[in-house]
């Protein structure tokens, strides 16, 4: 019965098992390639904020004192 269920009897198919290690292998590429834009993205905003402080600054007017 568990044979017939398998559907075979000699092991699992090599072709399965390849297709099965190149998803595993670009789940992990895709997996690192998010990383690596997360933190392009984060260094990016960063920049970004820094240039509309730098610019919210120079429009300030001083301060009455």
């Amino acid at each position: 019965m568990a044979k017939a269920l398998l559907g075979h009897v000699g092991g699992p198919d090599p072709r399965m098992v390849a297709e099965m290690r190149r998803l595993q292998q670009r789940v992990r590429d895709l997996e690192a390639e998010l990383v690596r834009l997360q933190s392009e993205n984060d260094a990016l905003a960063a920049v970004a904020d820094n240039e509309v402080m730098a610019l919210a600054a120079k429009d300030r007017e001083p301060a009455l004192t």
